[in-house]
């Protein structure tokens, strides 16, 4: 009996802990930014190429993620800057075609928050990041019939750790990053 109750326990901790893999859903997913232009305003911009995979639990738990951002996406609403921005004066896109984060660390902070740690590397340049997360919701897709999750990761980033735009004194060093996530299960 008793080893019937133990293999039991551990089939249970094993089917709470298990592990499947989610993507993004490009529609219904943004990776946006904002940064101070002439220390009064905010401009804001996206990047519209991105792949973004996790590794998480059916109730996004023990995230790891990996994404792989186009730079040659940017886009500011104004051509003239995206074209600006994708130069070597600041993401020099021929060289650095990509923006990549991996997960190194998850902290579960609330019931529907963590923290990610990881390794963001940006124009040729890997530095240590930190994003805060929530989950917003869970559900069952009435469609596939498979589990999608809605999330919100949001940090900050210094532009110049990355060696890019330089010492622009009309943009803010900060960039603050706000990604609005819809992932299906695989």
């Amino acid at each position: 009996m008793k080893n019937t109750l133990f293999t039991l326990a551990v089939f249970a901790c094993l089917a709470v802990s298990a592990q499947s893999t989610w993507k993004s859903d490009g529609a219904h997913s943004k990776v946006g930014f904002a940064i101070t232009h002439l220390m009064i305003s905010e401009v804001e911009g996206h990047f519209g190429e991105f792949d973004i995979t996790a590794t998480a639990s059916d109730a996004f738990e023990n995230a790891e993620f990996m994404v792989d951002i186009k730079t040659t996406s940017i886009d500011t609403d104004n051509e003239r800057r995206d074209n600006h921005l994708r130069s070597a004066d600041f993401f020099e896109v021929e060289t650095y075609p990509s923006i990549t984060f991996k997960t190194t660390g998850y902290e579960k902070t609330g019931d529907k928050t963590f923290t990610l740690t990881g390794d963001l590397t940006m124009h040729g340049v890997t530095k240590p990041v930190t994003l805060e997360g929530k989950v917003n919701g869970i559900i069952t897709d009435q469609r596939s019939n498979k589990l999608k999750a809605g999330l919100k990761l949001t940090g900050t980033v210094n532009r110049l750790e990355f060696g890019v735009g330089g010492d622009t004194p009309t943009l803010g060093d900060d960039v603050e990053l706000t990604i609005n996530l819809e992932m299906a299960q695989q």
